[in-house]
C-alpha cells in the first residue's frame, strides 16, 4: 500500500499549501514515481493511463524547480520562459495551464497558454510582460516565434505531453523546429498513455538517457473501465444510442464519432428527439468549444458529441460514461477515448457501437490492449413501419416493384387539354411540282389552322 505523502517528495510550503486547498492528499503512483525523478534533474519517459495525475506529475516538480527564479518585479526581463510544455489540443492546453497556475497560486511565478483558433493579438500583450511557465500547441507556438514574440533561449525544462498525439496529427515537423531553437543543456520530460516505435526514436533524438516509467501496462486500458461491445447494423446505432441514453447509468455521457460531420448531425437529431445535446469538434471556433464543455461539465448539457481532436483535452471529474459511436481506425485513440472515463480510480463504462464493417478495427484494438472485450448482440425492436418517399424519375417503377400512374395537375384552362382538330375549310389544292424538284415522301408538316393565312 502505497503511504507516501506529498511533503514526503520534499516539495515546498507554498506548493503544499496549494495542493491542500485544491483537495489533494496523497500522490498518484505516477506522481510518486515521476517527482523524485524529475527534481533529481534526470530526463524522463513516462507512460501511465489518461486520469492517472499525469498533469501534476510534472507540474510540481517543474514549479519546484523553478521556485528560485520568482521574482514579483514587474519588469519582463525578469521573467523568461524557463518551462515549455507542449501538447496536442487547445483543451489539453487550456486545462494544464489551468493546473499549473492552481499549483502556483502562492509563488510569484507566471504562467500563460497560448494555442490556435483565436487571434493571435490577444496573446502578444501577456507574452510580452513575461511568463515562466508557457503552456503552447506547437502550430501556434511557431506563429508566435516568427513574429518574434516569444524567446526560447532561458529554457530550463522541456515537457512534450500526450507526445504519441502529437505524432498522429503531424506535429513532428514543427517539434522539429522547435527543438531546434532550445537551448542544448536542458531537461527533457516526455508523459504519453502509449508508446510506439516513433515515440521512442523521437526521445533518441531528443532527450539524454531517460528514466523509464510505466506504471501500468504499456497500451493497456484501466482496469476499473467496464468496457462492453454491441454488434449492431450501422443503420441501427442511432436507434441503439437513444435507448442507451435512456438509461439511468447515462447521466453524463461522451459520445465519439469518427467525423465532424457525423458529430454535428448526431448532436442535432439528438436535440431534436429531446436530449441535451452539443457538439465539439475541430470546425468549431474556440470560444465555441469551450462553452460546449463549461455546459456539459455543469451538467446543462447531458451528452457532448466529440471527434478525436477532443479525446485528448476533455478531463472532466467522476465521467460515468463514454460510447464509441463509431470506433476508431487506430487503436491507441481507443484508448484515449476510454481514458475519459474511470478518472483518478473511480469506476467507468465505455461501450462501443460496432458495426459488420467495423469487426476488423475491434481486432485491432483488442490486440493492443491485451483484453477481448466482452460482446453482446444489441437486442432492439423492430423498426416502425415509415412512409416511404415516392421515389422520382425514370426508375420510379422499378424502384416501387409496381406501376403506379401519377395524375396530371388540373389544367387552368380545359381547351389547352383537347386533341388538335383541324380546320373544317377545305385546304387551297397544292400547285403541280416542277421537273427538276426533287420528289420526297416526307410528309409536309400540317399547320395548325390558328396559324394559317386567311384566303381571298
Amino acid at each position: 500500500m502505497n503511504t507516501v505523502s506529498f511533503a514526503d517528495l520534499k516539495l515546498a510550503p507554498e506548493i503544499l499549501k496549494a495542493l491542500t486547498e485544491s483537495g489533494y492528499t496523497t500522490p498518484t503512483p505516477i506522481q510518486a514515481q515521476a517527482i523524485p525523478v524529475v527534481l533529481e534533474g534526470h530526463d524522463l519517459m513516462a507512460g501511465a493511463q489518461t486520469g492517472t495525475g499525469k498533469t501534476a506529475a510534472f507540474a510540481l516538480p517543474l514549479l519546484q524547480k523553478l521556485l528560485p527564479h520568482a521574482s514579483s518585479s514587474t519588469s519582463p526581463a525578469r521573467h523568461p520562459v524557463r518551462a515549455l510544455i507542449l501538447v496536442p489540443t487547445r483543451e489539453l492546453a487550456v486545462q494544464v495551464e489551468e493546473s499549473v497556475k492552481a499549483y502556483a497560486k502562492h509563488t510569484h511565478l507566471r504562467s500563460l497558454v497560448v494555442y490556435g483558433g483565436v487571434d493571435i493579438k490577444t496573446q502578444t500583450p501577456h507574452l510580452k510582460t513575461g511568463v515562466e511557465i508557457l503552456v503552447a500547441t506547437p502550430g501556434r507556438l511557431l506563429d508566435h516565434i516568427e513574429q518574434k514574440t516569444v524567446l526560447l533561449n532561458q529554457v530550463q525544462v522541456l515537457v512534450l505531453d500526450e507526445a504519441d498525439r502529437m505524432l498522429d496529427m503531424g506535429f513532428m515537423p514543427a517539434l522539429k523546429r522547435i527543438l531546434a531553437l532550445l537551448p542544448r543543456q536542458r531537461q527533457s520530460l516526455m508523459f504519453s498513455a502509449t508508446f510506439s516505435n516513433e515515440i521512442k526514436r523521437l526521445s533518441e533524438d531528443f532527450m539524454n538517457y531517460p528514466t523509464l516509467i510505466e506504471v501500468a501496462r504499456s497500451n493497456a486500458s484501466a482496469e476499473n473501465i467496464t468496457q462492453k461491445v454491441y454488434l449492431v447494423d450501422q443503420t441501427d446505432k442511432h436507434q441503439l444510442l437513444a435507448k442507451l441514453l435512456r438509461g439511468d447509468d447515462a447521466k453524463q455521457v461522451i459520445v465519439f464519432t469518427k467525423t465532424k460531420l457525423t458529430a454535428s448531425r448526431l448532436a442535432k437529431q439528438l436535440q431534436r428527439e429531446g436530449v441535451s445535446a452539443d457538439a465539439i469538434h475541430g470546425d468549431k471556433t474556440q470560444l465555441e468549444r469551450m462553452q460546449a464543455l463549461d455546459a456539459f461539465k455543469q451538467g446543462k448539457v447531458a451528452v457532448l458529441i466529440a471527434t478525436d481532436v477532443a479525446a485528448r483535452g476533455l478531463d472532466i471529474d467522476h465521467l460515468p460514461m463514454v460510447i464509441n459511436y463509431e470506433i476508431p481506425h487506430a487503436a491507441e485513440d481507443y484508448v484515449h477515448r476510454i481514458g475519459r472515463t474511470g478518472r483518478a480510480g473511480a469506476a467507468g463504462t465505455a461501450i462501443s457501437l460496432v458495426s459488420p464493417e467495423e469487426e476488423k478495427y475491434l481486432v485491432e484494438i483488442e490486440k493492443l490492449i491485451k483484453t477481448e472485450i466482452k460482446k453482446e448482440k444489441a437486442n432492439l425492436p423492430a423498426h416502425p413501419a415509415r412512409p416511404q418517399r415516392e421515389p422520382r424519375g425514370e426508375h420510379a417503377e422499378h424502384s416501387r416493384g409496381y406501376h403506379t400512374p401519377v395524375p396530371k395537375k388540373p389544367a387552368h384552362d380545359p381547351w389547352f387539354d383537347k386533341p388538335y382538330v383541324p380546320s373544317i375549310s377545305a385546304p387551297a389544292a397544292e400547285p403541280a411540282k416542277k421537273a427538276h424538284e426533287p420528289v420526297t415522301n416526307k410528309p409536309k408538316p400540317q399547320i395548325p389552322a390558328l396559324f394559317m393565312k386567311r384566303q381571298g
